[in-house]
């Protein structure tokens, strides 16, 4: 158990951020999911900068690594491009 002030005031903020990271890094993923299924291609195309901007967004915070950023919004544009 921390007896520091410093430390219990950490164990503080770092559940807030864990919280915080947990929200944020599952938001994306459920847009990432429902941006794959759609079938609409103008539909996606005006979806996908909101999400590719979410993954920015997550490893600019740390969230996720920035090369994993990359292969999710490859493969972005690459269900875009694809769509008929």
């Amino acid at each position: 158990m921390a007896h520091h002030a410093s430390a219990k005031k950490r164990i503080r903020q770092t559940a807030v951020r864990r919280l915080r990271n947990r929200y944020y890094g599952k938001t994306t993923r459920n847009a990432l999911r429902d941006l794959r299924a759609m079938t609409d291609k103008a539909e996606a195309e005006k979806a996908a900068p909101e999400v590719i901007s979410m993954i920015d967004r997550l490893a600019k915070r740390g969230i996720i690594h920035k090369n994993k950023a990359a292969n999710l919004k490859s493969s972005v544009a690459r269900q875009l491009k694809a769509m008929a």
